[in-house]
């Protein structure tokens, strides 16, 4: 999947008004996510989605691994965002179908198995999809 597909199913999904919005929104949430999955799968994820995301995914190899519940995970985002947690909840369903749908699908499985139960709301995904890793 090229960037702009990404970017413009990114926008499409969470409705946003504006390219930039789903820019943002994107890099947020990618952001974010460095400082929950470990960094051997960081770097499968990163190896399927395009280029210009890629810079997004890059955390100092000194930072541990931090565990925090959805509101906390929201929170973060809507920080970097600079919108209402809500908004962000919706920007971030967008961007985790966009990856569903541009990592192959045993590569997801393994992402989506990092996050605990509470986070299913922002999965297209079923719990009966989880894999034993």
């Amino acid at each position: 999947m090229e960037y702009s597909e990404f970017i413009t199913h990114v926008q499409s999904l969470s409705q946003s008004e504006s390219r930039e919005e789903a820019e943002v929104a994107t890099r947020a949430t990618l952001e974010v996510l460095t400082q929950i999955i470990p960094s051997e799968e960081i770097a499968d994820l990163s190896a399927q989605i395009p280029q210009e995301l890629r810079e997004y995914l890059r955390r100092n190899e000194t930072e541990t691994i931090q565990s925090f519940h959805l509101q906390e995970f929201i929170e973060r985002i809507s920080q970097k965002e600079s919108l209402e947690p809500t908004t962000s909840i919706i920007h971030v369903r967008a961007v985790f179908a966009v990856l569903q749908n541009a990592v192959a699908s045993d590569k997801f499985r393994k992402f989506y198995n990092y996050f605990s139960h509470d986070y299913e709301e922002l999965f297209t995904m079923s719990v009966t999809d989880r894999i034993s890793v």
